[in-house]
C-alpha cells in the first residue's frame, strides 16, 4: 500500500531499544510537528473547507499522540528532551523547487506531509513487529494504522486539488525514488526517520 521503495531493515530496532527514551522524545516531537504542519494548512489554505476541517481533527489525533507518547516518558521515569533536528525531512524538502506558484505549493506540502506519514506508518510497523517491549509494540501496531489514514488523506486531497492542473500520481512515483535515496542515506540512528 505504502509503495516505498526501499525498507526499513528490521535491525534499526535494536538501535532503537538500545535508547528507548532517545526514540520515545524524538516520535514526541515528530507528534508536535505533524499537529504544527495541520495548523500552517489551516492558516495557509482556509479556503479548502475539507481540508481545514480535516485538519482541525488532524491537529486534535496528533497532540493526544503527543500526549500518549510523553505518558510513555514519563511512566519510565524519563522526562521529555529537547527537540531533535529531522534531517531526513529537511532533505526531502529539497525534492520541490522554490519558487512554486500558490496551488503547486499546496500539492508540493501534502505530498510532503504524505511522505512522511508513509515512513512514519512503515517504521511504526517496523518497531510493532520487532521491539521486545510488549506495552510498546501495541502501542505502535495502533499508530501504524493511524498514520496508514494518515498518508491517504493527504495524498487523496494532493489529487483533489492538483489534478486539475497537473499530473500528481506523476510527480508522486518521482517523489517516491528520491525518497528512496534519501532513506538509504538514514536507518542508523534512534530516531523515528534517522
Amino acid at each position: 500500500m505504502l509503495r516505498l521503495k526501499l525498507p526499513t531493515d528490521p535491525r534499526w530496532v535494536n538501535i532503537a531499544e538500545d535508547n528507548l527514551e532517545e526514540i520515545l522524545t524524538d516520535h514526541a516531537f515528530c507528534e508536535q510537528k505533524a499537529a504544527s504542519a495541520a495548523v500552517s494548512f489551516i492558516v495557509t489554505y482556509p479556503e479548502h473547507t475539507d481540508l481545514v476541517e480535516a485538519m482541525a481533527a488532524l491537529v486534535r489525533e496528533e497532540m493526544e499522540h503527543f500526549q500518549r507518547v510523553h505518558a510513555h516518558i514519563v511512566n519510565r521515569g524519563w522526562t521529555l528532551g529537547r527537540e531533535r533536528k529531522d534531517n531526513y525531512v529537511n532533505d526531502l524538502r529539497q525534492f520541490f523547487a522554490g519558487g512554486a506558484d500558490r496551488k503547486r505549493n499546496l500539492i508540493n506540502r501534502l505530498l510532503l506531509a504524505a511522505m512522511i506519514e508513509a515512513r512514519s506508518c512503515e517504521r511504526f510497523r517496523v518497531l510493532s513487529i520487532n521491539i521486545k517491549d510488549k506495552e510498546l509494540k501495541e502501542f505502535y501496531h495502533e499508530l501504524m494504522v493511524s498514520e496508514a489514514t494518515h498518508y491517504t488523506m493527504f495524498l487523496k486531497f494532493a489529487r483533489k486539488y492538483g489534478n486539475s492542473f497537473m499530473d500528481v500520481d506523476a510527480l508522486w512515483h518521482e517523489f517516491l525514488t528520491y525518497e528512496g535515496e534519501v532513506i538509504a542515506r538514514y536507518g542508523n540512528k534512534e530516531h523515528i526517520h534517522g
